[in-house]
């Protein structure tokens, strides 16, 4: 699974992506967040506030509950303003 971070969640992660291999336990976008959470003190930061996260799996915007699966990208990114 390759996942993609956006502004300042890659700035605390530390990264602009890696390639996952999460747990059979870990189904949804929602629990990719819980374990990546759990890797380091960085990955913990950047998902501190799920409301301020967006997400998309495939290249599609979705939410917590849409599934994940290997193979998939998945990217994290701030919430976006217009103006």
């Amino acid at each position: 699974m390759r996942v993609l971070y956006f502004a300042w969640l890659r700035q605390r992660v530390g990264i602009g992506e890696e390639e996952v291999s999460p747990p059979p336990e870990v189904r949804d976008v929602g629990g990719l967040v819980r374990w990546l959470s759990a890797r380091g003190p960085g990955h913990a930061a950047a998902f501190a506030d799920p409301a301020q996260v967006r997400m998309a799996v495939n290249q599609e915007f979705c939410g917590p509950d849409h599934p994940v699966r290997a193979g998939d990208e998945v990217a994290f990114f701030p919430p976006v303003t217009g103006g």
